[in-house]
C-alpha cells in the first residue's frame, strides 16, 4: 500500500536546516569573525557603542536637553545602521524560526537589566567601546587597549556572576517573579510567525537599494553586514557575555572557545589588511590603554553580567522579544551618551590611557604570536575549569 506521507521539498529541508535548528556555535563565531574582516576592509570594523551612543544623544536632543547641529540621523550614522541591521535581522529570524515572543521578566529581573545597561554605557566610554568594539574588534586591530578591556571584562564578569550565586542562595526573592510571554508561535503547526519574517527579510534586503538610490551607498552596505550579524547571533546564541559570564556561573565554556578562535581569525585578517597598507596601521587602536580600558572593561563585565547580554547580545536578544534588554539597551544609550558628554566637557577623555600598537613595540611576529598564545591561554583556561569547577559559582 502506498504511504500516504508527503515527503519534505528541498525547499521545507533547507529552510528547517537554516530555521528549525540552531546553528553551532564554532561555525557563527568563525563567520563572525570573517565577516567583521570583511567590515573592517569596507570601511571599520563593528562595535555596537557608537551607534547605541548616537541613539542616546538623539533622546536627550528630542527630549530638548541638549542642542547640536552636527549630531548625524541614525538611520544614516553607520554605527546605528549597523545596530539597526542587528535588531532587524534578529527580529527577522526569530519569526522564521518561531522563536519570537515578548517576554516579560519579573521585576528584580527589569531592574537588573536597566542598571546593567547603564553600567554598560559609562563602561563603554572609559574603554572606549564595548566588548565588541572596545575588546573584540580592537584586539584583532593589535590595539593593547583591547587586552586592558579583556582584563576588566573578566573580573567584573567574575565578581558579578559570585553575586549572582549568592543572591540565588540567600536573595532567593530577588531572582523569582511572575514572567510573561506574549505572541509567542503556536507549538504545532507552521503559524503566522514565518510569514511575517519573509515579508520583513524581504523589505529589508531591498531597504539597501533605496539608500544607494538616494545617494548613501555606504550606508546601504552597513545595513546589509548589520543584517547579517543578526541573523547569525539571533540563529547560533553565540555571544559574547557567555564567553565571559557561563565559565565563572556553569562552567560551560562553548562559548568562550569560539570567541578565542574567532578573535585570532579576526586578528590575522585585520593585520594582513593593516601589514599590506590596505588600513592605515593606527586604525582602530584606541587611547584607553590602561585606565580607561581597565576601569571601562570592569564596569562593562559588571553590567552585561546583571543584563544578560552584551552590546551585541542586548541588541539582538531585544530583536526577540525580550522586554529586560530593551531596557538594557535604552539605558546603555543614554548611559553612553551622558558620561561621553560629561567626561568632554571635562576634558577628561584625553587622560584615560595611550594609544599603543602592539607591532610597535614588539614587531609584526611579536604582536601577532602574543595575541594568538593570550587567546589559546584563554581557551585552555576555559577548559580546564569546565573539568575542574576551580572558578565556577554554582
Amino acid at each position: 500500500m502506498e504511504s500516504t506521507t508527503l515527503r519534505s521539498s528541498p525547499f521545507q529541508e533547507q529552510y528547517e536546516r537554516l530555521f528549525g535548528h540552531g546553528w553551532p556555535v564554532f561555525t557563527s563565531a568563525l563567520l563572525v569573525a570573517t565577516i567583521n574582516v570583511f567590515l573592517f576592509a569596507y570601511d571599520r570594523p563593528w562595535t555596537a557603542s557608537d551607534g547605541v551612543r548616537n541613539w542616546g544623544d538623539w533622546l536627550f536632543q528630542a527630549a530638548g536637553l541638549t542642542t547640536r547641529s552636527d549630531l548625524i540621523s541614525p538611520l544614516l550614522y553607520s554605527g546605528s545602521i549597523l545596530n539597526l541591521g542587528v535588531l532587524l535581522g534578529a527580529l527577522a529570524a526569530a519569526l522564521l524560526s518561531r522563536e519570537f515572543a515578548l517576554r516579560v521578566a519579573p521585576p528584580a529581573e527589569l531592574i537588573k537589566g536597566a542598571i546593567g545597561g547603564l553600567l554598560m554605557g559609562i563602561g563603554a566610554v572609559l574603554a572606549f567601546g564595548c566588548n565588541i568594539g572596545g575588546f573584540f574588534s580592537a584586539l584583532s586591530a593589535l590595539s593593547l587597549s583591547g587586552l586592558a578591556m579583556m582584563g576588566g571584562l573578566i573580573a567584573g564578569a567574575y565578581l558579578t556572576a559570585r553575586y549572582l550565586a549568592w543572591e540565588v542562595e540567600r536573595l532567593p526573592h530577588l531572582s523569582t517573579g511572575r514572567s510573561y510571554a506574549l505572541l509567542a508561535a503556536r507549538s504545532s503547526g507552521a503559524g503566522l510567525q514565518p510569514l511575517l519574517g519573509f515579508v520583513l527579510l524581504s523589505a529589508l534586503l531591498g531597504l539597501p537599494f533605496l539608500y544607494n538610490a538616494q545617494g548613501y551607498g555606504k550606508q546601504a552596505g552597513f545595513l546589509l553586514f548589520g543584517l547579517a550579524f543578526g541573523i547569525i547571533f539571533q540563529r547560533s546564541r553565540f555571544c559574547l557575555v557567555r564567553a565571559f559570564r557561563e565559565p565563572f556561573m556553569t562552567g560551560e565554556c562553548d562559548h568562550t572557545r569560539a570567541a578565542a578562535i574567532a578573535l585570532i581569525v579576526s586578528m590575522i585578517g585585520f593585520a594582513i589588511l593593516k601589514m599590506t597598507d590596505l588600513k592605515d596601521a593606527n586604525d582602530w587602536v584606541f587611547p584607553g590603554f590602561w585606565i580607561g580600558g581597565l576601569s571601562g572593561g570592569f564596569l562593562f563585565g559588571v553590567g552585561m553580567v546583571l543584563a544578560g547580554g552584551c552590546g551585541a547580545g542586548s541588541i539582538w536578544r531585544a530583536g526577540e522579544g525580550h522586554v529586560k534588554l530593551w531596557l538594557t539597551v535604552i539605558l546603555f544609550a543614554l548611559g553612553a551618551s551622558l558620561s561621553r558628554m560629561v567626561l568632554a566637557k571635562a576634558e577628561l577623555l584625553s587622560s584615560l590611557g595611550n594609544a599603543i600598537f602592539l607591532p610597535h613595540l614588539l614587531g609584526w611576529a611579536g604582536a601577532i604570536y602574543i595575541v594568538i598564545f593570550l587567546m589559546a591561554s584563554w581557551y585552555v583556561f576555559a577548559n580546564w575549569n569546565e573539568r575542574s569547577g576551580k572558578f565556577t559559582a554554582t
